[in-house]
């Protein structure tokens, strides 16, 4: 029974020339980085822009990886970089980038309701989607890595090169700014 490398390995072949470590790392965690670049981006063709430049800044980058974090952190951290930079060049707050009517895995409704409660859950998940989007960029970024990746505040953190405390207040502010805005939603309906 073969037992998986670690990330550290793969990054260790990969640096003393095994041509395949490298993508085998791409292919470990492009889904991963996929969701967080679309949660910050929210169109898919941006999404999928910023996922390969993100690989492909890895790649370049490979003999700056030192080790002092773990793997993933390293993939995140340029991966938001990626995004940030992404929306700097744009210039455009895109408000209307999460109502693609696309939905996020995370956002489905069952198949077991009515159609006026799927054309509901609809209406809120275009409502939270259009919230979060809304919301500054070090916000979102920590909503996105902590409710739909599920990083541990430890990992968003080593992610971001934040401290710990700042990534628990970000979150707490951009939970509170959500509720505000979905409450506003509500009462509009």
């Amino acid at each position: 029974m073969e037992t998986l490398a670690t990330d550290e390995i793969i990054v260790e072949r990969a640096l003393t020339g095994d041509a395949d470590a490298f993508g085998e790392l791409v292919r470990r965690w492009e889904r991963r980085i996929f969701a967080l670049t679309y949660g910050m981006l929210g169109r898919e063709e941006d999404a999928r822009d910023a996922t390969q430049e993100t690989f492909l800044a890895a790649f370049r980058n490979l003999r700056g990886f030192r080790g002092e974090a773990k793997v993933s952190s390293w993939l995140h951290r340029i991966a938001v970089n990626q995004c940030i930079t992404r929306q700097r060049r744009s210039k455009v707050r895109s408000e209307s980038a999460l109502d693609d009517e696309t939905e996020g895995a995370s956002l489905v409704t069952p198949l077991t309701h009515s159609p006026a409660r799927v054309a509901e859950g609809r209406q809120e998940t275009a409502a939270l989607r259009r919230a979060i989007n809304s919301l500054p960029v070090e916000l979102r970024q920590v909503v996105v890595m902590k409710e739909f990746e599920e990083l541990t505040f430890r990992e968003i953190a080593d992610a971001l090169d934040l401290p710990l405390s700042t990534v628990k207040s970000r979150l707490y502010t951009a939970l509170k700014q959500l509720q505000m805005r979905l409450q506003k939603f509500e009462s509009r309906n």
